[in-house]
């Protein structure tokens, strides 16, 4: 459902909204919704269109060596040899119907893996609130949205709550965003504005997920005009080539035809001229010595040999969407990897504390870091529940990071929540960067904040200011992410106090270091792919200094020089997105042949098209990683898509494949990341574009 051109779905105010989609707060009535259904369509992608089962088989028969078998048994027979001939179109008749039913198996099993958008949707209908499938979603309908819901369908807000939400599956970036109901100006329209829907603060997207709040919105769009449905398309768009292997046999085959046909007509010319022989005697020894230069068994050899190595992938629970993608894995000369998930861990972690005393004293005071964690922890809404297998934590990253470090030093945070009940909340807001909580301690009331080092140092006392901000500058350029934690008592009057007054003459309590750690394996398998001539670049939609800092991490930058407290994202080795729409096709062409170790931050899914194409262009054989909708036409491009299924997404999976663990370093330079076990692995699957 679309609103005019002049009067987009966020300019307008929550309380206005309602009446733009032409619905009620109370929800649309089962007839209405019925119509919308109808009129809209279900709320899911659609399916992509896929060839039938009998022309997919006939696809394994009419490829080109089985051409030249056909035709090489049909000369057989005009020979007499009706026995080689039979054995020639048996010979293409298995093999046909191997392959068919290794490329059916892997579908079945990427069928079996898929995981759509949520099952079930908190909606209104009728006046009350219920719980439909969220196939039956329309435009219209007014939803609930709390911590840990994926959402359903593109939708604007009416109502937050500290509703941040998680949009690393269209942008690529681990750091949630906060959201809002309020209105968003709309520019004039004679000025161009090039922000993306993604963000804009007042909208929830199809695919993201809540990671902390709760929030009410109503639904503008569902299934394929979604944004989430936008990329699919563009996945769709994009055309599969033919794989290297397939490439190479192609050549043969029209080398061995050449060859064959040569001889052939030589041998015809000579049988008939200089020997005596007779035309069709000369014509069959002519066909006997084409049919002899066929290598009839050259195709179940390569066959035989990319299944034998599809099941040692198997053993190691890889799936491998297309025979064709084992011998893809061996020629990769680049590499384009998504950072987050695959690079990195995708968990924040706390790293390191730094304690205002620590500067004066040796060593680290471990009471002051317990009493930091807690309070940190006490000013959180981040929680951990029970599972089967330990707890799980449910939240902004940031916080619920905070809680599993308070939980593994063993700091009994339960007992300190309920000791200390919150009587008053001042929530996070992007303006003041902080947040704030009043709890009861048995001194009286206690405010406690934390939030961005620098404006929250600023409220805090003059003294030991200075030696904070360089502990903050020093912690942030090792790619860390800094929150600063203070404390104040408060008398009982001032616990209704404005927000501006409770937060002033703080007492700064430290720092706490976070970030989304890399695979420990991860700089040994750059270094083995630089050791092979394997070109590896990061491609991502987090921030460049991050990017920058991970890259660093992990080896495939450069450490910076030392006293670089203030660094800077390296104009020639971190490339932004907006930089890279000002590049030409021709100077990124250059700019990829000759520099290596490059890192492109900030990219759309179209821009990391378009680099995959870039360096496919240069004759490259691209391998692409990737889990998000955002990476799917990328891997859909690329000569090998490396699709992550178990946190992946669906369009992600059907662009790269599935499986249920990543690779080991592959002993021919087709290095990829090698996997941990435990609760953050995810899922590769290889398909040979």
């Amino acid at each position: 459902m679309q609103l005019s051109a002049s009067q987009p779905i966020w300019s307008i105010p929550a309380q206005a909204v309602p009446a733009a989609l032409q619905c009620t707060l109370q929800g649309l009535s089962d007839s209405e919704a019925q119509r919308r259904l109808e009129r809209f369509g279900a709320n899911r992608l659609p399916s992509q269109r896929r060839r039938s089962l009998l022309l997919r088989f006939v696809d394994q028969l009419v490829h080109f060596m089985a051409l030249l078998l056909w035709v090489a048994g049909a000369l057989a027979f005009a020979a007499g040899t009706p026995q080689l001939g039979w054995a020639i179109w048996a010979v293409v008749l298995v093999n046909g119907l191997f392959s068919f039913w290794q490329d059916y198996q892997a579908e079945r099993t990427l069928t079996a893996l898929k995981r759509s958008l949520p099952r079930q949707v908190r909606l209104w209908r009728n006046g009350e609130l219920t719980e439909l499938d969220a196939e039956l979603l329309v435009p219209g309908d007014r939803i609930l949205l709390e911590e840990g819901d994926q959402v359903p369908a593109d939708a604007r807000l009416i109502q937050a709550n500290e509703l941040s939400l998680d949009l690393s599956v269209l942008t690529g970036e681990s750091q949630p965003v906060a959201r809002h109901a309020d209105a968003i100006d709309s520019p004039a329209a004679d000025k161009v504005v090039l922000i993306p829907t993604r963000e804009r603060a007042n909208l929830v997207l199809a695919g993201t997920s809540v990671a902390g709040g709760r929030g009410e919105a109503i639904v503008y769009d569902t299934g394929g005009e979604t944004e989430f449905g936008h990329v699919a398309h563009l996945t769709a768009a994009t055309s599969r080539g033919i794989s290297t292997l397939e490439q190479q046999v192609g050549h043969i085959v029209r080398t061995i035809t050449a060859i064959a046909l040569t001889m052939g007509a030589i041998t015809f010319s000579f049988s008939l001229l200089f020997v005596g022989m007779g035309p069709l005697e000369s014509l069959v020894f002519a066909v006997g010595i084409i049919v002899a230069n066929v290598p009839e068994g050259l195709l179940p050899t390569v066959t035989l040999a990319l299944a034998i190595n599809v099941q040692r992938m198997a053993s190691q629970k890889a799936l491998v969407r297309r025979l064709s993608a084992v011998e893809t894995l061996g020629s990769v000369s680049v590499i384009c990897s998504d950072k987050t998930g695959t690079l990195t861990c995708n968990r924040m972690a706390v790293e390191e504390i730094w304690l205002p005393q620590a500067g004066e004293q040796p060593g680290i005071d471990r009471g002051g870091e317990a009493e930091l964690l807690l309070a940190a922890c006490l000013c959180s809404n981040a929680q951990l529940k029970a599972s089967g297998d330990g707890s799980r934590a449910l939240g902004d990253p940031t916080e619920t990071a905070l809680l599993v470090a308070a939980q593994a030093r063993d700091l009994g945070l339960a007992v300190h929540q309920q000791r200390h009940p919150r009587s008053r909340e001042l929530p996070f807001d992007s303006h003041r960067r902080r947040m704030s909580v009043i709890v009861a301690t048995e001194a009286g009331l206690q405010l406690i904040t934390k939030g961005a080092p620098l404006e929250l140092l600023e409220r805090c006392s003059p003294a030991g200011r200075a030696q904070a901000v360089a502990a903050n500058d020093d912690l942030a350029c090792r790619g860390y992410r800094v929150i600063a934690v203070a404390q104040r008592s408060l008398e009982a009057t001032e616990g209704q106090a404005p927000a501006d007054q409770l937060e002033q003459k703080l007492s700064l309590l430290g720092l706490i270091a976070l970030y989304d750690p890399p695979r420990p394996e991860v700089p040994e398998a750059i270094r083995q792919c630089h050791q092979a001539g394997i070109k590896v670049t990061m491609v991502t939609g987090d921030y460049g200094l991050t990017a920058q800092a991970i890259a660093r991490q992990i080896g495939l930058l450069d450490m910076p020089a030392k006293g670089d407290n203030h660094p800077q994202a390296d104009p020639v080795r971190v490339i932004q997105g907006d930089q890279l729409e000002l590049i030409s096709d021709v100077h990124l062409r250059q700019l990829l042949k000759y520099r290596n170790r490059l890192v492109f931050a900030r990219m759309a899914p179209e821009q990391k098209l378009r680099l995959v194409q870039a360096y496919r262009s240069l004759g490259e054989v691209v391998a692409v990683t990737g889990d998000g909708v955002n990476d799917a036409p990328a891997l859909r491009a690329a000569d090998l898509g490396i699709a992550m299924g178990l946190v992946g997404t669906d369009v992600a999976r059907e662009a790269g494949g599935a499986a249920r663990r990543q690779l080991r370093h592959d002993r021919h330079g087709g290095a990829l990341w090698p996997r941990r076990g435990g609760q953050h692995s995810q899922v590769p699957a290889l398909r040979a574009a």
